[in-house]
């Protein structure tokens, strides 16, 4: 159950993706999910190239060497109008391109694009993004539980995930 300081950055970010123009609810879950989604693809990078300097384990590498740019590392610390061109044209192309044609992946970023026009409105979404405990028990489940509760439909449609201690 999210709590606390949590709960309210993201009733605050919930807050400016409406006041930023961004008023479906649906919408911002979304645009919430893909920025998470690169945070976790940066951080599986991050730990898969420390295996391969520790352990010598090769892997095969998310990001090219000229997407290195795309990575969330690197664009969360961008300006605000940079980082919208980045986000924008670079890593939802790479999301895109992710995986070969057929896979899973590929089905449901095939027309991933980002919908956030307001170079404020993303700083405040990759900044909330980069403090969430993401790798940290079931905040992942927690956290869309939240969101998934702001949907006026979501007590018609019943509980949408099962927590992990069942």
């Amino acid at each position: 159950m999210i709590t606390g300081e949590l709960k309210s950055n993201i009733d605050k970010l919930w807050e400016a993706f409406w006041v930023g123009g961004i008023t479906n609810p649906l919408t911002v879950i979304e645009q919430i999910t893909f920025l998470m989604y690169s945070r976790m693809l940066d951080m599986q990078e991050s730990k898969d190239e420390q295996r391969e300097v520790l352990a010598g384990i090769p892997f095969k590498h998310r990001f090219a060497e000229f997407e290195q740019d795309y990575r969330f590392s690197r664009y969360a610390n961008l300006g605000a109008d940079e980082m919208l061109e980045t986000v924008r044209d670079g890593v939802f192309d790479h999301f895109r391109s992710l995986n070969h044609e057929g896979s899973i992946l590929s089905y449901f970023m095939k027309n991933a694009r980002l919908e956030i026009v307001k170079p404020s409105l993303l700083v405040s979404a990759v900044e909330m993004i980069k403090s969430l405990p993401i790798d940290q028990g079931d905040t992942k489940g927690d956290l869309y539980e939240y969101l998934l509760s702001k949907l006026t439909t979501a007590g018609i449609n019943g509980q949408f995930r099962t927590p992990r201690h069942l």
